[in-house]
């Protein structure tokens, strides 16, 4: 446990911390800009479910302002065409997620508690659980929500914060994520922060 502590707290004071302090940056950003590209987050975090977040980066930015104004058909073909590996159940989802702008839009704007606001989008857009979830939100500049990945599990099983998980149900994942609140609160870091300098010890990349 002490040795990712430690490297944690070396990558702090490194130039590692420059780049995630301008990643979260522009995260915050995007809160405060158009509904439109907040949604097009989320349909980035609906492409990242069992596929490389490089892949889902690849395609989202090849689509574009197509989360906006393909149909579902239209959207699949796209998938297809740049090698997105699951196209006709994710054009899907993102197709029934539009309809569901308005209603996401108003929630954000409510102020709602981050736990509330995160289990309204668990509850209402199809193809989101509590990873996909953590993950748009802290895209969009929430800080206090841990994204438990492959990548994640992995890191806190290699120095023993926790027994691999046959499966990561709510509970198991909720269990993990106050895991990952000590270790942040004894980092003096946000589970934004925290969850950036595990990614970048596991794969040496700082993406989104």
């Amino acid at each position: 446990m002490e040795e990712l502590f430690n490297k944690i707290h070396m990558l702090k004071t490194s130039e590692v911390k420059k780049f995630i302090d301008e990643r979260l940056s522009e995260f915050r950003e995007i809160k405060n800009k158009s509904m439109n590209l907040i949604f097009k987050e989320l349909c980035f975090c609906i492409m990242t479910a069992n596929c490389s977040a490089a892949k889902c980066i690849e395609v989202h930015e090849n689509i574009r302002d197509g989360f906006l104004i393909l149909n579902e058909t239209e959207l699949a073909e796209k998938f297809k065409d740049f090698g997105y590996r699951f196209p006709n159940i994710r054009s899907k989802y993102i197709f029934q997620a539009r309809d569901k702008m308005s209603d996401l839009d108003a929630v954000i704007k409510s102020g709602n508690k981050c736990n509330d606001l995160r289990e309204w989008i668990v509850k209402n857009i199809k193809g989101i659980g509590y990873k996909e979830a953590s993950h748009f939100l802290r895209n969009i500049g929430y800080i206090d929500y841990a994204i438990i990945d492959f990548h994640i599990i992995d890191v806190l099983v290699k120095y023993n914060y926790i027994q691999k998980p046959k499966s990561l149900t709510k509970t198991k994942y909720l269990e993990i994520e106050n895991v990952l609140k000590n270790l942040a609160n004894n980092l003096n870091l946000n589970l934004a922060e925290l969850d950036l300098y595990l990614w970048y010890l596991e794969t040496g990349k700082i993406l989104k």
